[in-house]
């Protein structure tokens, strides 16, 4: 499970004027998570968090990421040479990656996502959704241009002794 409390961002408090959330403390917070870390362990769940300055070590809950080198390296059965993602926050704990979406896109209509903002183009949007599209919403027209992005690979090529047990 990944974990994240609300960062009330100018976008997220316009989004959610008139709800009166409020921000939590971070006493608030471990008394929390302290909580939910016993759940957690009741049924043998794993809980992490995404991008928090907060250190919920003593209850058993880390850092996590989303991008996660460990996971994806294991998963491609490689080690990969990557570096932190700077156009995230510094508790971002993901590595570097391109972004896939598109703001004012998505129809869940979460009111504290920063990623929508505009309602009218949100509903738009989503009348253009194609399964069939090779894009988020909508397909290639003849006034697009394609540009490929040059990508090198990640995979370490240097070798450790300690990658051999």
């Amino acid at each position: 499970m990944v974990i994240s409390f609300v960062d009330l961002y100018a976008k997220t408090k316009r989004n959610t004027e008139g709800l009166n959330i409020k921000e939590i403390n971070n006493n608030e917070i471990m008394e929390l998570t302290r909580k939910m870390a016993e759940i957690a362990k009741e049924n043998h769940l794993n809980i992490e968090t995404c991008a928090e300055q907060v250190d919920l070590g003593e209850t058993g809950i880390t850092h996590g990421s989303c991008i996660d080198k460990d996971l994806i390296e294991q998963l491609v059965g490689c080690k990969l040479k990557v570096n932190k993602d700077r156009n995230q926050r510094e508790e971002c704990g993901c590595f570097e990656s391109v972004e896939v979406g598109t703001y004012n896109t998505c129809k869940n209509g979460c009111i504290y996502c920063y990623a929508n903002f505009n309602e009218e183009q949100v509903k738009a949007s989503v009348k253009l959704y194609d399964v069939n599209s090779p894009l988020l919403c909508g397909n290639i027209g003849i006034e697009d241009k394609i540009t490929e992005r040059k990508v090198k690979s990640m995979k370490e090529d240097q070798f450790s002794l300690f990658d051999y047990q």
